[in-house]
């Protein structure tokens, strides 16, 4: 049956002294994870709690996980709040989910088993459900498309309020092969583990491969072999440091997949720092895209089920009968591949033509001394909108602040003109880079400190 813990059972018995899941610091062998599963949902059946639950994220990462396959297996739907919220936001998510007492009764295949959150326009996260089944048909398309790599064991350096990381978790469990997890990222622990050679698989966000090639280039470190296939997700990789990540996993396929908390897996392609920015890669097995007037429209076996606290609002997903999109635009080219314009609500209207913000960023992360952009149109008499970028320095270039003259040209020689920024402002620190829930960069929230001048947000000065 295609339930997303179904093979836990199976793996406690052939192989249960195998270690399922460690932190470096705490292992579960799959008959101890099996057990402790088994003991979580015997209690939430003994109680009248309600049909979803929200993991304790009190317990460290291997036991989080433990109570998350707890939770499913007791034919409940598992909730999974961020840390990071504040303690007012977490009040305020937990009261918009309905909670209705639950009866007892086994999961099936299209029962939801997971409520993960996603940014909303209105600030409230966005509560995602997801079906068994959706999630089982992922765990498929990625050992059909990423061939028996992908069930090797896994690294997975990330909080499971991250989807992605969650989905690299459970994948490793259900495979069998088992999974190394990190609660808060560190890349020396990571390019640790890599470098004992028992974890073949790495799937991971662009940013922590950037703080590990730093890290690898600081250390003078040599090839790390063994590592067969790298996952990249989450956000835009920087395609110009392919040969430098290549070189660090000389063995390993390095592999861009795009896609969403809604839709799970969309389309993939080869990294190669070749190319354009655009391109994001061939459908997944069963996966259809259609454009419909620009949007990315998607069908497949591995959507969602619906929202849990939301009404329709400018980052919701549109549905049309089976078919959904998260308002992503884009275009398919010769080639069969899917093309990324970017999201409808972010686009700028400047000089009477359209840009999408994403361009522009792709262009300007692609700088050597750029670590994150976020592009924003600010109100201009002449031109309708003004191209604005703010920018966060690479960790590896602090010291060499970037000059604004150089970073348009920069802009100039691979876009329209209309598309290079009239203005650039750098923000100093990470801890004023805000972040989505997901681990992407919070272009709404960067928005609103830029137009409320906010300290952290230094205007670059160009040197004439």
């Amino acid at each position: 049956m295609p339930l997303v813990h179904a093979p836990l059972a199976q793996w406690a018995r052939v192989r249960g002294d195998a270690v399922a899941i460690s932190d470096g610091a705490h292992a579960l062998t799959f008959a101890q994870l099996y057990a402790a599963t088994q003991q979580r949902a015997d209690t939430l059946n003994r109680m009248q709690v309600p049909a979803t639950v929200f993991v304790d994220e009190h317990l460290d990462l291997p036991d989080q996980v433990a109570d998350f396959l707890g939770i499913i297996t007791s034919g409940r739907c598992a909730a999974v709040a961020n840390p990071d919220w504040s303690a007012a936001l977490r009040a305020t998510v937990l009261a918009s989910i309905e909670q209705q007492p639950a009866t007892p009764s086994p999961p099936q295949p299209e029962s939801p088993f997971y409520i993960g959150f996603t940014s909303g326009s209105t600030g409230i996260p966005k509560g995602f459900r997801r079906s068994h089944q959706s999630w089982v048909a992922s765990f498929h398309a990625c050992v059909d498309s990423f061939g028996p790599d992908a069930a090797e064991r896994i690294l997975a350096p990330g909080k499971i309020s991250h989807s992605l990381f969650l989905f690299g978790i459970l994948h490793g469990i259900w495979s069998g092969a088992g999974v190394v997890v990190q609660s808060r990222f560190s890349a020396s622990h990571a390019l640790d583990t890599l470098q004992q050679g028992e974890t073949p698989c790495l799937i991971a966000v662009p940013s922590q491969l950037v703080l590990m090639l730093v890290l690898a280039a600081r250390r003078a470190m040599p090839a790390i072999h063994g590592v067969r296939l790298i996952l990249v997700s989450g956000a835009r990789w920087m395609r110009e440091r392919t040969p430098e990540l290549q070189a660090l996993f000389p063995d390993a396929r390095i592999i861009e997949f795009y896609g969403s908390s809604e839709t799970s897996f969309v389309a993939w392609i080869e990294a190669n720092e070749n190319t354009p920015s655009a391109v994001v890669g061939y459908p997944f097995p069963e996966v259809e895209i259609d454009i419909r007037s620009g949007l990315i429209f998607v069908r497949s076996p591995m959507l969602f089920m619906d929202y849990v606290n939301v009404h329709a609002e400018a980052t919701t997903a549109l549905r049309a009968g089976e078919w959904l999109s998260v308002r992503d635009m884009g275009t398919i080219d010769d080639e069969g591949r899917l093309c990324l314009s970017g999201r409808q609500n972010r686009m700028i209207v400047t000089s009477s033509a359209n840009l999408f913000p994403e361009e522009l960023e792709a262009v300007l992360e692609s700088h050597c001394a750029i670590a994150a952009a976020s592009v924003h149109g600010v109100a201009d008499p002449l031109r309708g909108q003004q191209v604005v970028a703010v920018l966060r320095i690479a960790p590896d270039k602090a010291g060499e602040l970037p000059c604004a003259l150089d970073i348009s040209a920069w802009c100039r020689a691979r876009l329209e003109a209309f598309k290079v920024p009239k203005r650039y402002f750098i923000c100093h620190s990470w801890d004023d880079w805000d972040m989505t829930s997901s681990g992407k960069t919070d272009h709404h929230a960067i928005g609103l400190r830029l137009a409320a001048a906010a300290p952290c947000l230094h205007p670059l000065i160009p040197l004439l």
